[in-house]
């Protein structure tokens, strides 16, 4: 699978190497919530919904054994202590294996990753422009090189592909969560609402979580103080089981595969939606809602959490 096919499952397309403006500085989050983790007992719920998008339904009863998910996201912070403890590498700073890219001479290959570059001043809605891939994008530099993490310590750690996700849970003893564990955790005991916090739609000035405030992709007002990008974990409200960023913020990977056939390859799941969601584009910020994730690679909108069973 290759970056080109990455960016085609995604509905996109190369925009060249050219890095975009650094992300702004980072806002206070005043009163935010400690991390750690969260224990549930466990339960039978609603899988999925009558569904929105086709791959959201229909929807099933299914049960899950306890188990334990972090509280936030996956810090910057975080990420950082297991990559000095381990040396580890994630799969946006490694060299492209050539024999992946047929008629691609070596020297063009370079360790990238995709970022998304907003669509202000970049024409009428065409997702192609919306994205590029951006040589030296990694969760150290998640636009590119000359951006940094400093100052970003309590952001989740975006650039990060499945298989860092994975190195990471199995560095803590934990794991990364299944679909049907993701959504009990994420609908709160509110059993077949539409949002986690129940059936309300957003309210514009009062946001519930960091998504896209205004009409995608033309205009993001920032009302929820992170304009076109991460906000601090746990900034905003807690569900009724104490979680946070659960909607919005970033994808976060989960263990199961997109089942639905996808003409690029097999991908796995991602769970959440992100800072660039809205009601009148993705609409992806719901429970039931599901995505597949880009396959080989990590994008400056996908994060994690993790679990631990029993």
């Amino acid at each position: 699978m290759t970056r080109l096919a990455l960016l085609l499952a995604f509905g996109l397309a190369a925009c060249g190497p050219k890095a975009p403006p650094l992300a702004q500085p980072t806002r206070a989050c005043p009163g935010a919530a400690p991390l750690g983790e969260v224990a549930l007992k466990g339960g039978t719920f609603t899988l999925g919904a009558n569904p929105e998008h086709n791959d959201e339904g229909p929807a099933s009863t299914v049960t899950v054994a306890p188990f334990s998910i972090d509280r936030t996201e996956v810090t910057n912070a975080q990420f950082a202590e297991f990559v000095q403890a381990t040396g580890y590498v994630t799969l946006a700073e490694r060299q492209p294996d050539p024999t992946l890219y047929p008629g691609v001479p070596a020297s063009k290959l370079k360790p990238s990753s995709l970022v998304f570059v907003g669509a202000k001043g970049l024409g009428s809605g065409d997702p192609s422009l919306w994205w590029r891939i951006v040589d030296g994008a990694s969760w150290k530099h998640p636009e590119g090189p000359g951006s940094s993490v400093a100052g970003r310590e309590r952001h989740p750690v975006v650039q990060i592909a499945f298989d860092d996700a994975l190195a990471y849970a199995r560095w803590k003893g934990r794991d990364l969560p299944t679909e049907a564990e993701w959504e009990f955790a994420a609908r709160a005991g509110l059993d077949g609402a539409r949002y986690e916090w129940g059936d309300d739609k957003p309210v514009p000035g009062r946001p519930r979580a960091n998504s896209w405030q205004g009409v995608f992709p033309a205009v993001d007002t920032g009302d929820d103080g992170y304009k076109g990008r991460t906000a601090p974990v746990g900034c905003y409200p807690a569900s009724a089981y104490g979680l946070h960023d659960m909607t919005g913020n970033v994808w976060e990977w989960t263990r199961d595969w997109y089942e639905t056939p996808n003409p690029n390859g097999r991908s796995h799941l991602i769970k959440g939606g992100s800072f660039l969601c809205a009601d009148n584009f993705c609409y992806r910020y719901r429970p039931s809602a599901r995505q597949p994730g880009p396959p080989d690679t990590g994008t400056s909108h996908v994060g994690f959490r993790t679990v631990k069973r029993g």
